[in-house]
């Protein structure tokens, strides 16, 4: 198995590149497996991908020595026990409770930001983290909730350009070490959180399940990349600093601007909660009181009410991520330049690549990619996984420029490649065509 020692040499190379340092000890998992035996891998590698049976058992053993590399990493070992990462100059504590038991796919994972934001001291954010602490836990039955505390006391304290590295390599070590069911990732947070919810799922999209935004600003960001994302934004009817109460109802316009522009996507709920200021119900069972119509309000300052149940975590536990769903808009003067990898869903640019759109769709029964729209100007790789198309039949892409047919040959290194990427088996990808626009 010569070939295959070589596979396992070149991505334990380049899972080492993509870890980065952090200080600390090491928890007790970690220690027991540093400790004890090496971990073993019960699948076997096929000496060739000749089929999707091949495919599969390939996928099984390349994510299982992932699995097994993570784990024995003293770096990663460390941020477990202490519960920190670092990246740069820029260090993320969180706080982690596990609720309940995991379902047959792993525990749905509930990442909540606390508010707090400008500050000369670090006493207003570190309340406001152990308020978050508390404040939707009681709305999770089974998870894991999660509550980061913002990486610096700034009014962007949860979304500074290493925060983004830093929420991947979160999800990351919650999938390896938690048994975190990667396709119920979910993120909510209030006031200054609310402003990192805006930000990072305009960033991170195919990292999550769903979003709730409470009580924050967009702080003009574009949202096509929610195409594939539900939303929840809720504001005070009151809450006029920033004119967040304002922008919010502008956004689920914008939102629903969205849905009828590309003829679906972007679910999404807009709660103008009646009389309330900044702060309302978002956490409790209770029904509350919202305008019915969010655009009537902005419009005329008055709605019809209804009630609702506002929950946060009642309205994203709804929804479970489809990692290769048929359809992506993809806006990349959205990505983050801090983020080690180049993937959005099964799309890939450069990160050089920062201005532009593009809408892209597969189709299996005809075995086909359908580009709609591309204003990038430069390379986009389609990643291609067997869950989507035939790999081993002609793959038909069209373009705005025309049609061309194409075989391709599935890889064992684009396997390692992307399985170390995103620390995520749903985006592992066995073959690859790139079309320059």
């Amino acid at each position: 198995m010569k070939s295959i020692w070589k596979k396992k040499t070149w991505t334990a190379a380049l899972i080492a590149c993509l870890l980065f340092v952090t200080a600390c000890g090491k928890s007790p998992a970690a220690e027991e497996d540093a400790e004890g035996d090496e971990l073993q891998n019960p699948y076997t590698m096929p000496d060739s991908l000749e089929n999707n049976e091949d495919i599969e058992n390939a996928r099984k053993y390349i994510w299982q020595e992932y699995l097994n590399q993570v784990k024995n990493d003293e770096a990663r070992a460390e941020e477990i026990k202490n519960r920190a990462m670092t990246f740069g100059e820029a260090t993320m504590k969180y706080g982690i409770l596990v609720l309940g038991d995991p379902g047959e796919s792993g525990y749905p994972v509930y990442i909540a930001l606390h508010g707090g934001g400008q500050s000369d001291t670090p006493t207003m954010n570190d309340s406001q983290w152990m308020q978050m602490g508390m404040y939707y836990k009681d709305s999770v039955r089974n998870g894991i909730y999660v509550y980061p505390r913002g990486v610096r006391d700034t009014w962007d304290c949860h979304f500074n350009p290493e925060s983004y590295p830093l929420y991947d390599r979160l999800i990351e070590n919650l999938i390896a070490f938690y048994d975190a069911d990667p396709n119920r990732i979910y993120l909510t947070g209030f006031s200054a959180g609310g402003d990192g919810v805006y930000a990072i799922v305009a960033k991170m999209a195919d990292r999550f399940g769903a979003a709730n935004m409470s009580a924050g600003h967009p702080n003009g960001l574009p949202l096509w990349n929610l195409y594939n994302m539900p939303i929840q934004l809720q504001v005070g009817e009151k809450d006029a600093d920033y004119d967040r109460n304002i922008c919010t109802a502008q956004y689920g316009l914008l939102l629903d601007s969205y849905q009828e522009q590309l003829g679906g996507g972007y679910i999404h709920n807009t709660y103008i909660h009646k009389g309330a200021g900044h702060n309302f119900y978002d956490n409790t069972g209770a029904r509350q009181k919202v305008m019915e119509d969010s655009a009537q309000w902005l419009e005329t300052g008055e709605s019809p009410v209804v009630e609702v149940n506002a929950n946060a975590v009642r309205f994203m536990e709804q929804y479970v991520r489809d990692p290769l769903p048929e359809r992506v808009v993809w806006d990349l003067s959205q990505r983050a330049d801090q983020r080690t990898g180049e993937s959005f869903y099964w799309l890939r640019a450069d990160r050089q690549l920062t201005e532009g759109r593009i809408i892209a769709s597969y189709d299996r029964e005809s075995n086909s990619v359908n580009v709609e729209e591309c204003s990038v100007a430069g390379e986009i790789t389609i990643l291609l996984s067997n869950d989507m198309l035939d790999l081993f039949s002609p793959i038909t892409i069209n373009t705005p420029a025309g049609s061309q047919t194409v075989t391709v040959t599935p890889d064992f290194d684009l396997l390692y490649e992307t399985t170390a990427e995103r620390g995520d088996y749903n985006y592992q990808f066995a073959a690859k065509i790139t079309v320059t626009f």
